[in-house]
């Protein structure tokens, strides 16, 4: 299995479990960021200590602050949003640049379906 694939596995299986999303926002709102392939992204973690973790270690987010989100908002408001704008999801994204998978909304909701049967 690869780190990716890993990686979603977890968020998804946390996300099930808690029924809770997490995001991080400053006063200017969100972020995105772009990967070397031009896509873009908002990351979202499994659990707030996750997120906390990324504000702790990264420079460029520190200004930032956990928000949490039911996991029915993410799945009926947030990923068809992100979906309309053309924006992936990047899931857990950790590690000293803030890297990780980003996944197709629709992907992200079929794999919670699915897991939350």
């Amino acid at each position: 299995m690869s780190i990716a694939a890993a990686q979603t596995d977890i968020f998804v299986t946390e996300v099930a479990a808690s029924h809770e999303v997490w995001t991080i926002q400053d006063s200017g709102g969100f972020p995105t960021s772009t990967n070397a392939s031009g896509q873009t992204a908002m990351p979202f973690w499994s659990k707030q200590s996750r997120a906390q973790k990324v504000i702790d270690t990264i420079p460029a987010y520190r200004a930032f602050r956990p928000e949490r989100l039911t996991l029915a908002e993410f799945v009926e408001k947030w990923l068809p949003g992100l979906e309309g704008d053309g924006l992936l999801a990047g899931l857990n994204w950790s590690g000293p640049r803030a890297i990780g998978y980003d996944m197709a909304p629709a992907d992200v909701r079929a794999r919670i379906e699915a897991a939350t049967g």
